[in-house]
């Protein structure tokens, strides 16, 4: 890669990253004002209500076991337009059951919190309710 090639992929990743940045802020300030009572809402709260809607049980309360079962929905679903997750069927009780298409890569943490983030701010959109 030439210099030029190197800075114009440089500037397109810092204008993609500073995108990403300004919608996770906007989706943040939304979902704190509609399910917090004055504090930003964090990434895990966030993947948690992704795993309440893909649910669709949205008037329970949940079990421990199942808070964390509502994030491993939430993070399938975040996951399945890259490859990694499929979904599979529906249980007898409601839940939805996805397969193992491909292993995630081995991901610094910063890197993994950049995916989430994208893939959350995704889904948002995707749902309509980011524009």
């Amino acid at each position: 890669m030439n210099l030029v090639d190197y800075f114009c992929t440089k500037i397109k990743e810092m204008a993609r990253d500073e995108t990403l940045k300004l919608k996770w802020e906007t989706l943040v300030e939304k979902l704190s004002n509609r399910f917090s009572e004055g504090e930003d809402l964090d990434i895990e709260s966030i993947i948690y209500l992704v795993g309440v809607q893909e649910l669709g049980q949205l008037h329970r309360g949940f079990k421990k076991d199942e808070k964390l079962n509502l994030m491993h929905i939430a993070i399938c679903k975040l996951l399945e337009p890259y490859g990694y997750y499929e979904f599979d069927f529906y249980d007898e009780d409601g839940w939805p059951h996805y397969t193992v298409k491909e292993q995630l890569p081995t991901l610094k943490a910063g890197e993994q919190s950049v995916l989430m983030k994208e893939a959350l701010v995704q889904y948002f959109t995707e749902n309509g309710y980011l524009g």
